[in-house]
């Protein structure tokens, strides 16, 4: 079965009714649509605009700006990718970083999510953009793809990690990465030097119906699934302009505080680490 509990079932239903305007709105920007935040500076001079109308399309454009910028630093930090190499998007969304992925490296890649409406989305994207050839998207468990071992020279979550255990997940990319094949996530996790999770990392456990692992939680998994860790990048800094910006947007969901609030007060982190099969 691709929905193999009764959590998956509920996080499946979650994203299957999404139509968040801080997703779809951002996307309809170039047709790139994603699931995860932003990085970098901002441009502040887009609040500065004559009108309502001028000013809004400013900033909607800055923040799929931001979210792009996510995306990019994710994919350079995949290794020596070549063309005849495939890639996967384990919980892919609505397939932003897996057609990004193939435009950088002219590769094929495949994209996995337990929500069907991401994968039909995702799909008729791919098809519009005449790379349906290349870019696939299954209803797929990323625990469970039943992809051939060895298939991927590398593989990536971006913010997808906090809907499975851990062990689980890096013992699936280790199966199906290459030997020297590279692993990345981009993800939100707590300070383990703070404590358990602070008040504003359960409301957005809450929020996203989702469970966020301590930091120490990712590098434990990954030594005991042949994973080493080549580069770990502190994010949370370059992340909190972007969520200053998206408060005062018009399409906030009210859970910029509580990201905000746990950034700045420590509890929470955003980071990049890319790892090695070994």
């Amino acid at each position: 079965m691709v929905i193999a509990s009764v959590y998956q079932n509920d996080v499946a239903d979650y994203w299957n009714a999404e139509r968040n305007p801080v997703n779809l709105r951002l996307g309809e920007v170039s047709g790139i649509y994603h699931h995860h935040y932003g990085i970098g500076e901002v441009d502040w001079t887009v609040l500065d605009a004559d009108d309502d109308d001028a000013r809004e399309k400013a900033v909607i454009a800055e923040l799929h700006r931001l979210e792009n910028e996510q995306a990019r630093l994710l994919l350079g930090h995949l290794g020596d990718i070549r063309p005849e190499h495939r890639l996967l998007d384990a919980g892919s969304g609505r397939g932003g970083s897996s057609i990004m992925a193939n435009a950088a490296f002219g590769c094929r890649v495949d994209g996995v999510s337990i929500s069907q409406a991401q994968v039909d989305f995702a799909n008729a994207q791919a098809a519009e953009r005449g790379v349906a050839d290349k870019v696939r998207f299954h209803f797929k468990n990323m625990l469970d793809t039943g992809f051939e071992a060895g298939a991927f020279q590398a593989i990536w979550n971006n913010e997808s990690t906090m809907y499975v255990d851990l062990n689980d997940l890096f013992a699936a990319h280790s199966r199906l990465l290459a030997r020297g094949g590279r692993y990345v996530t981009i993800t939100g996790c707590y300070n383990d030097v703070y404590g358990l999770p602070s008040k504003a990392v359960s409301t957005i456990n809450a929020h996203y119906v989702c469970d966020i692992h301590p930091r120490s939680a990712y590098f434990r998994a990954m030594a005991a699934n042949r994973l080493v860790p080549t580069t770990v990048v502190d994010l949370t800094a370059a992340t909190i302009p972007y969520w200053e910006l998206r408060q005062r947007s018009s399409v906030a969901t009210g859970i910029e505080d509580a990201f905000l609030t746990a950034y700045r007060d420590g509890s929470f982190q955003y980071l990049l680490i890319a790892a090695d099969r070994v």
